[in-house]
């Protein structure tokens, strides 16, 4: 199987990177594995999709570190590879850190993927799913059952209406972003504040006003699902929990979250059941929800991380499931010579 990874910048990329270690584990499964930057894509004069990509020089690595290391030295093999002839692309480039460097480059995983998937490549997560999640505005398609109460607006005067309606308590972050960047917690006491919170985000966009939720105290779980069901691998769920540290609202690994065991029992399983029609019906093959309490925070789509937080929790590697499921769908287009759409094939 040949599999490519797109990313937004390979220099930029860590050895506990999610897409890290499922290109390892495609690699020493036997498999082809090229990864790329966004800016090392092309369409050709003659109407093919090309990209300088690269792949490791051993066939088989046993840590992430030295995986990622041969990748980007001098010893990775390098060449300008026709993507048109991959049999699996996989859209692990963030469009919020293209916004933050690069504004021009935010859709650049989409629509290189749509050229792609004309030619038979499997495209994941499908590229005109991927194009209506271009922000958080996304999450308010699935049932108002499993989201907070969220206001998104520019308008400072609604914003604070919001926040009295909800007893002066709220969550403000911007529409566009991620890692828990420009997020404030609003308590009653911060209202004389509010206005600098609300200019703090307003730099970055829209804002979303959400309903705080008091099992946030708790942390919150990342679940990861894959063909739109939750990912279990040898009886383990890829879960973990994110518990926060003093007084950081932000539960984020790098905000200073702690990791923690996950426990899956049925409210997560009935929030995973409930987004399910939603995720399948836009091709998206794997995805993180953020789940606090009875309430999604968010769904990941693009490029969702942890899987290695998971695998180390609970002792299997996840990302071995993902290449088997990927193994799986070549073999479907095969028998059936590439006569599926990419949006069906995605979450076969």
């Amino acid at each position: 199987m040949k599999i490519g990874f797109l990313v937004n910048d390979l220099a930029e990329e860590q050895a506990g990177y999610t897409t890290t270690r499922l290109a390892m584990a495609a690699g020493n499964m036997g498999h082809e594995a090229w990864i790329m930057g966004e800016g090392d894509l092309a369409h050709d004069s003659d109407d093919h999709v090309c990209a300088r990509a690269r792949r490791a020089p051993k066939p088989k690595y046993k840590e992430t570190k030295s995986f990622l290391k041969a990748l980007q030295g001098s010893t990775a093999v390098k060449e300008r590879i026709t993507v048109d002839d991959l049999d699996v692309l996989l859209l692990r480039s963030n469009p919020a850190e293209a916004v933050r460097d690069k504004a021009g480059m935010q859709t650049v995983g989409p629509v290189f993927g749509r050229a792609a998937m004309r030619r038979g490549v499997i495209v994941l997560n499908d590229p005109n799913g991927l194009a209506k999640a271009v922000n958080k505005m996304y999450f308010q398609n699935f049932p108002e059952e499993v989201r907070p109460r969220t206001l998104i607006t520019r308008d400072r005067g609604e914003i604070k209406e919001f926040a009295a309606s909800e007893g002066g308590r709220i969550v403000l972050k911007p529409l566009q972003g991620s890692g828990g960047e420009s997020v404030f917690l609003v308590r009653p006491e911060d209202t004389p504040n509010l206005n600098q919170m609300i200019d703090a985000v307003l730099r970055s966009g829209y804002v979303i006003a959400q309903e705080y939720l008091p099992a946030a105290e708790e942390g919150d779980t990342r679940l990861f699902l894959m063909n739109g069901e939750p990912l279990r691998y040898k009886g383990r769920y890829a879960a973990f929990r994110r518990v926060r540290q003093g007084g950081d609202m932000r539960s984020n690994i790098h905000a200073g979250g702690r990791l923690a065991k996950a426990e899956i029992g049925e409210t997560a399983l009935r929030i995973a059941e409930i987004v399910r029609p939603k995720l399948v019906q836009d091709g998206m093959f794997l995805v993180g929800l953020d789940i606090v309490g009875e309430k999604l925070m968010e769904i990941n789509v693009f490029s969702p991380g942890g899987l290695g937080s998971a695998q180390k929790l609970e002792g299997v590697s996840f990302a071995q499931a993902v290449i088997h499921a990927l193994e799986r769908k070549v073999k479907y287009m095969q028998f059936y010579r590439r006569n599926f759409d990419n949006v069906e094939m995605a979450t076969l």
